[in-house]
């Protein structure tokens, strides 16, 4: 009878444990498994390659947000953030100086080979490249090569970036 007690509170504890699981999974770090690699350059000088785990936010208009970190280890940093917004949106609501400042075009990022999308069939990284190049880019540094982060953020660039005219 106590070895069908044991089994049983086993049992529960394996269930209550998978039920806590499912809840901490459906949260909105969930589906971050769109797997980026990219430089970046902060204050002028090259870093990098950042590992970008990226998950599509919203459909129409195409808003992709990604979490950045400094290697794909378990036990990699949180460096940063990147939103990937339709061009759309962005250029129709950012005066062009600040657009220059602060965004890039992942059209042209990509086209200069610079962008790799890992994990996934190379038909299936083509089609999420095309889709990342309808947008542009804002990254928000967050903790650079600083024993613990020093509570300002910075705006990171795309290596290659192009300003817009006006």
């Amino acid at each position: 009878m106590a070895n069908g007690r044991s089994f049983v509170k086993r049992a529960t504890r394996a269930l209550l444990c998978a039920s806590a699981f499912a809840l901490v999974a459906a949260g909105p770090a969930d589906k971050f498994d769109i797997h980026v690699v990219a430089p970046h350059v902060v204050d002028g000088t090259v870093m990098g390659p950042f590992h970008h785990y990226c998950k599509l936010a919203q459909q129409e208009p195409l808003i992709l947000e990604c979490l950045l970190y400094t290697s794909s280890d378990a036990d990699a940093r949180l460096v940063g953030v990147e939103y990937m917004i339709d061009k759309r949106l962005t250029r129709a609501n950012l005066p062009v100086e600040t657009w220059n400042a602060n965004y890039h075009d992942h059209e042209v990022e990509i086209a200069a080979g610079r962008v790799q999308v890992l994990d996934r069939a190379e038909a299936e990284a083509k089609e999420l490249a095309a889709t990342a190049a309808k947008t542009d880019g804002v990254i928000w540094k967050l903790w650079m090569d600083e024993p613990v982060p020093s509570g300002k953020a910075r705006i990171a660039q795309a290596l290659g970036h192009k300003p817009r005219a006006k």
